[in-house]
């Protein structure tokens, strides 16, 4: 009989990747203590010691690091054997949370679509959501308060897996009240007549738009970055600058009339979002989601991508 249980390669993982009882228990949803305990008695069963405690630090010992990639295979395996008796029983899901973070951009396209995906294939799982910058939600992912971030990506960490969504392309797009020169194509000049609206100075798209406009003209471009997207487009809506957004986003503003699109020689690269979710430890739900993300996002854009 093997001397040890799955809960307990849970566990050891969780402590490896963490580096902490504390944020194990946490992740587990139990006591500290009962972390200690699985560990202790899985150290006992295989006759090693697996980590190094000093001060509230902990480390894997020469023994620990050894274990860590069997651990793995074992939970992967382990994890593959509960989906597939999952699958032989429809009563058989158990009810879990999803702790999904999103960009505000996917909020104002196909969130909803992957929400209704969601629910229809896993009814027994709740979704928290949480829509904030990517800055943020990178960091959230990170330290495994998010189990799947849809953010600018990739994450290049080598723990997290990085699943390509569909791209948004962004145009500029103004109030029909601005005194723009009545040409078919303007210039960057005939732009920084007004200020220019963007997302948060964190982001890519705001230090690409900086750069291209600090090399190209000697005055301090007029940028005011947005963290919210409503907000760029309120602004946008009362005149106050001439804005790059996706395109998707504005849709049914410019198809009112509220908002047009300008045509200029340059405009900032594509948006490029990934479904980002931490590999080690496993996170088949995560996985999931991601790819079932990939699919709502492709259908969404194909199905904008006809009506533009």
């Amino acid at each position: 009989m093997i001397p040890f249980n799955i809960k307990q390669i849970e566990t050891f993982l969780l402590v490896a990747t963490l580096g902490s009882f504390r944020k194990a228990a946490e992740r587990l949803n139990t006591t500290q203590p009962a972390v200690s305990t699985r560990i202790a008695g899985l150290e006992k069963a295989l006759g090693a010691k697996l980590f190094e405690r000093h001060s509230g630090t902990v480390k894997l010992t020469a023994e620990g690091q050894r274990l860590l990639p069997p651990a793995q295979r074992v939970l992967h395996v382990a994890e593959r054997l509960q989906l597939m008796a999952n699958s032989l029983s429809e009563t058989s899901e158990t009810a879990r949370v999803l702790r999904l973070g999103v960009a505000e951009t996917i909020v104002h396209t196909w969130l909803p679509d992957f929400l209704k995906e969601l629910q229809a294939s896993h009814p027994l799982v709740d979704t928290d959501i949480v829509v904030d910058a990517t800055t943020t939600l990178r960091g959230e992912l990170m330290s495994h308060r998010l189990d799947l971030a849809v953010l600018m990506g990739p994450v290049l960490e080598y723990s997290i897996e990085n699943v390509e969504m569909p791209a948004f392309p962004l145009v500029w797009v103004c109030s029909p009240r601005l005194d723009l020169p009545d040409r078919s194509r303007l210039t960057l000049c005939d732009l920084m007549q007004f200020p220019i609206i963007s997302y948060a100075r964190t982001t890519r798209p705001y230090s690409e738009l900086y750069h291209k406009l600090s090399s190209e003209f000697e005055e301090t471009p007029r940028i005011f970055p947005a963290s919210s997207l409503a907000a760029s487009i309120k602004m946008t809506l009362n005149g106050i600058g001439i804005a790059s957004l996706p395109r998707e986003v504005i849709r049914d503003y410019t198809a009112s009339g509220k908002l047009r699109i300008v045509d200029c020689e340059w405009h900032p690269s594509d948006l490029q979002f990934t479904a980002s979710y931490a590999s080690n430890p496993s996170n088949p739900l995560a996985g999931q989601a991601a790819s079932l993300a990939a699919t709502v996002a492709r259908a969404y854009a194909a199905k904008t991508g006809k009506t533009q």
